[in-house]
């Protein structure tokens, strides 16, 4: 299920620099829509979460640093401390592209994307403890007066629900993981207001593109599909489930071409989604146009092949879009992590050589943005 913490932040602590200062009321809200859950993602166990952040005042704020630390106790060590380029990095302003985002003026949503590495913090947290410390900014006349307020106590629980163990979408060849999980790839910050509320049905989503034994994704040329690689590959349900929901009748796009405009019901082309848990379900996305193989209603099994890779939807070639996430639906729905039972990890796509490739077997991972790997044959059970 997931899990809504709201605080409303009433007052602040001040700290007065060059002149007094008196206790002031801040309206402030903050929002964890998603708890998280524990994952291994690149070999260390990480949690995954955003903080909404919105100033209900009437000054502008800035934010100052970000500190996350185990558990409801008042513990001065935190478990990860952001500030400066560090902050920046995480914090983005709804609405606004560029710029500082952790200046956050009145009327306006700061976002901010964790990605917590608990590889040397000790035992996984019950539960995350957040510390904000802002500026409030001073927009009436100058008064040499600087406000340094902090925010404690917003308590975030840690889910405990079992990560899905997959089989592999796809076999044969070697495969990128493009914009696969991390803390700024494309997925992870594609929050998507719809239905009435923001979600990122992507959080944990990967783009798998083969790579060839030339070392590239295609041969001969890009101006067909069918040279690429990765194109008719077949797509394998990741485990038994009910499909709930199939599209098959959009065209693949010419690779290089202009894209239509993005349209909801066409941005992810060809699909077909798959009820696999209470609450779970996974998405295989861009399939070829006529290849869907299976229908809504219908129970799969581990293995069971779906359809072809293809280039449909919002891409300008060739890949598997895949994902897991909370509601039978390619958006709005709120992206849940998974870990594949195997896969062989072959080095990372910015430096991979078919000749000189590393090969290391993950067990019970998701893979990282830019990974290439290679997946086992599924085992096909249930």
């Amino acid at each position: 299920m997931p899990i809504v913490r709201t605080i409303l932040l009433a007052y602040f602590l001040p700290v007065a620099l060059g002149g007094q200062a008196t206790q002031r009321q801040t309206p402030v809200e903050v929002v964890v829509p998603k708890a998280p859950t524990p994952v291994s993602a690149g070999g260390s166990p990480v949690l995954v979460y955003e903080l909404h952040v919105t100033n209900f005042g009437s000054r502008p704020l800035v934010l100052r640093s970000l500190e996350v630390f185990s558990g409801a106790s008042a513990a001065d060590r935190p478990l990860a401390m952001l500030r400066d380029s560090a902050l920046a990095a995480v914090c983005q302003t709804v609405g606004r592209h560029g710029g500082d985002g952790r200046r956050i003026d009145p009327g306006v949503r700061a976002l901010l994307y964790v990605w917590l590495d608990l590889r040397a913090t000790g035992p996984l947290p019950p539960s995350l403890r957040q510390r904000l410390t802002f500026d409030v900014v001073d927009t009436t006349a100058a008064t040499g007066l600087v406000v340094t307020s902090v925010i404690d106590g917003l308590v975030t629980p840690v889910e405990r629900d079992r990560v899905m163990v997959l089989a592999p979408p796809l076999v044969n060849g070697d495969w990128l993981v493009g914009d696969g999980p991390s803390n700024s790839s494309p997925h992870r910050r594609a929050l998507v207001p719809l239905n009435g509320k923001a979600r990122i049905s992507q959080r944990f989503a990967v783009d798998l593109v083969e790579i060839g034994p030339n070392g590239n994704t295609w041969h001969d040329n890009r101006s067909r599909p069918q040279n690429f690689w990765g194109f008719g590959e077949q797509v394998h349900a990741v485990a038994s489930g009910e499909v709930v929901a199939v599209v098959d009748s959009i065209a693949d796009n010419a690779p290089d071409q202009p894209l239509p405009a993005p349209s909801i019901p066409r941005i992810a082309g060809n699909y077909v989604i798959v009820r696999i848990g209470p609450s779970t379900f996974f998405m295989v996305a861009h399939l070829a146009r006529g290849s869907v193989r299976v229908k809504p209603g219908q129970h799969v099994r581990s293995g069971e092949v779906l359809g072809l890779l293809g280039n449909s939807g919002q891409t300008t070639g060739p890949h598997l879009h895949f994902q897991v996430m909370d509601a039978p639906s390619p958006l709005a729905a709120e992206g849940i992590p998974f870990v594949f039972d195997r896969f062989v990890f072959l080095g990372f796509g910015r430096d991979y050589e078919p000749t000189s490739r590393v090969e290391a077997v993950k067990r019970l991972e998701i893979p990282v943005d830019d990974a290439v790997v290679h997946f086992p044959a599924p085992s096909g059970g249930s």
